[in-house]
């Protein structure tokens, strides 16, 4: 018969794979679809399942933290804490981002200058056959980001042109994008931003101009695909103003 210590260590044991293998599964899931080894579809779908089985997990390691003997097994208590910490952490990563997915407006693109965006040029052909046209989506995107992002706004600097577009040539450099074409005499910075888990690729596009004595900074970033971009593109555009204002 099994004793009630080693029943309580195959409990926390096996909670804590199920937990690392959920990880494993989740991570898969945004990776496979970077390698294009399954749609996009299929890759939230791994990713979602594998939250549930985290959750499971870190449920299993609650029942073999409280299971008898109470005052032994001290390495059977630190498992089972470590698969509810691992279970906790794997579902929470998609929990979050489906938190901030939920509060964020439906749109696929976002501007500083919403009156007269940014235009894409050089990235106009990498988009052929993407979902999303280039072209900004109109009055309705501009008043749901007005809505979602009421902070986004041009950047304007003290700084000549020539210098401003110099530090965003830097900027755009610190956040991994691969810059596309950089044509300082039109004050246009074209780059693929690629988000580190599934690979998707989204346009950025920059725009320096002189203003007074100084120079006005716009930017735009756009998804290739999907109609909500669950804050993403955002996200982005405020950090590219935030390092700016530096």
């Amino acid at each position: 018969m099994v004793s009630s210590a080693r029943r309580r260590g195959w409990v926390a044991s096996v909670a804590l794979a199920i937990g690392l293998a959920a990880g494993l599964v989740g991570l898969l899931g945004g990776f496979g679809y970077r390698w294009a080894w399954w749609p996009l579809g299929t890759g939230f779908t791994i990713v979602r399942w594998s939250a549930y089985a985290a959750v499971f997990g870190a449920s299993l390691g609650l029942v073999a933290l409280f299971m008898p003997p109470w005052r032994r097994g001290l390495v059977c208590r630190l498992i089972a804490l470590g698969a509810i910490f691992v279970g906790v952490a794997v579902a929470g990563v998609p929990y979050v981002a489906q938190h901030f997915g939920d509060n964020a407006p439906r749109i696929n693109e976002v501007s500083t200058d919403t009156e007269n965006p940014p235009p894409f040029v050089a990235l106009v052909p990498l988009r052929a056959g993407a979902a999303n046209p280039p072209e900004y989506g109109g009055a309705e995107t501009a008043r749901l980001q007005r809505e979602g992002f009421p902070d986004i706004a041009p950047a304007r600097l003290s700084l000549p042109p020539a210098d401003a577009f110099a530090r965003v040539e830097l900027i755009a450099d610190a956040m991994g994008w691969t810059v596309v074409a950089s044509v300082p005499a039109e004050g246009r910075l074209e780059a693929i931003a690629e988000t580190p888990w599934f690979g998707l690729r989204d346009d950025v596009v920059v725009r320096v101009a002189a203003e007074g004595g100084g120079s006005r900074v716009d930017v735009r970033s756009k998804s290739r695909i999907g109609r909500a971009d669950r804050g993403m593109n955002g996200r982005r555009v405020r950090e590219f103003l935030q390092r700016l204002a530096e």
